[in-house]
C-alpha cells in the first residue's frame, strides 16, 4: 500500500528551520492498522498529511498502490485522494447549517454522484453508524460522539481503501470513545487500512502495531499494547 523512502519535511517558521519528518522509510502493508504515537510536535499530523496527499515531502518519495503519488499532477492527486483516502478529523469538521445526510453526502457530490446515489449512500452509511434516527439532524442537535460518527459515516461514502484519522478520539469521553474505535476496527476488518494518530495508550492499543515518532524520527516500531 504505502512505501515512505527517505522522507524529509522541512519547515521554517519565524526563522527557525523545522525538521518535521527526518529521512523516515515506512512500509505500511495493505489492511494494516498503524497507531502513530509521540509527543506534541514530533511529526504525527505532518505524517498524516505527507500520506493523504496534502504536503508534498521536501525530499524523498512516497508511493501509494506502487505510483509515486506527489510525481502525479495535481489535478490526479485531488481524484485519488477523493477516491482511496478517507479522512477522520478531531474537530469533526462537520458543515454546521447541514443535516448529517448532507454532511455524508458532501464526497459523493464531489465525486459528481447523482443526486440519488448520494442519498441513498448516505443513509445506508449513517445506519451503518448507528444514526438512522439522526439523518436530518445537523451538527449542533448531535452529541460529540454522534457527530464524530457522522464524520466516520462521511469517511466511508467513497468507500476508500485508505482511513487516515487524526486523534479520532481526542474529544470524547471513553465510553463514546470506545464506540468510533469498535467502527474503525470493523472498517480495518473489511479490508481498509488505517493508519491512526493518537496520544492516547487506550485507543493506540486497538492498532495492530505502534509507530513512534520523536523528532520526525520513527524510533520504533512494535505492538500498541507494549508502547
Amino acid at each position: 500500500m504505502y512505501h515512505l523512502n527517505s522522507v524529509t519535511k522541512i519547515y521554517t517558521r519565524r526563522g527557525q528551520t523545522v525538521t518535521a519528518l527526518d529521512d523516515t522509510t515506512l512500509e505500511i502493508p495493505d489492511n494494516d492498522f498503524v497507531a502513530v504515537i509521540g509527543p506534541s510536535g514530533s511529526g504525527k499530523t505532518t505524517l498524516l498529511s505527507v500520506l493523504g496527499g496534502m504536503l508534498a515531502p521536501t525530499t524523498g518519495q512516497v508511493l501509494l498502490g506502487g505510483e509515486s503519488l506527489y510525481d502525479l499532477p495535481i489535478e490526479d492527486r485531488t481524484a485519488l485522494r477523493g477516491t482511496k483516502i478517507g479522512f477522520v478529523f478531531q474537530s469533526f469538521n462537520l458543515i454546521p447549517w447541514l443535516t448529517a445526510c448532507e454532511n455524508v453526502q458532501i464526497p459523493l457530490v464531489l465525486a459528481g454522484e447523482s443526486a440519488d446515489r448520494q442519498r441513498t449512500r448516505a443513509l445506508e452509511m449513517l445506519d451503518r453508524v448507528g444514526l438512522a434516527d439522526r439523518t436530518d439532524h445537523r451538527p449542533a442537535e448531535l452529541s460529540q460522539g454522534q457527530q464524530q460518527r457522522v464524520a466516520l459515516a462521511r469517511t466511508l461514502a467513497n468507500d476508500p481503501q485508505v482511513i487516515l484519522a487524526d486523534e479520532p478520539t481526542g474529544n470524547l469521553d471513553s465510553e463514546t470513545r470506545e464506540q468510533v474505535m469498535a467502527y474503525l476496527t470493523e472498517f480495518h476488518q473489511d479490508g481498509r487500512t488505517i493508519v491512526m494518530v493518537t496520544h492516547d495508550p487506550a485507543t493506540a492499543a486497538y492498532a495492530n502495531r505502534t509507530i513512534r515518532l520523536d523528532s520526525g524520527v520513527a524510533k520504533s516500531i512494535g505492538n500498541p499494547k507494549a508502547a
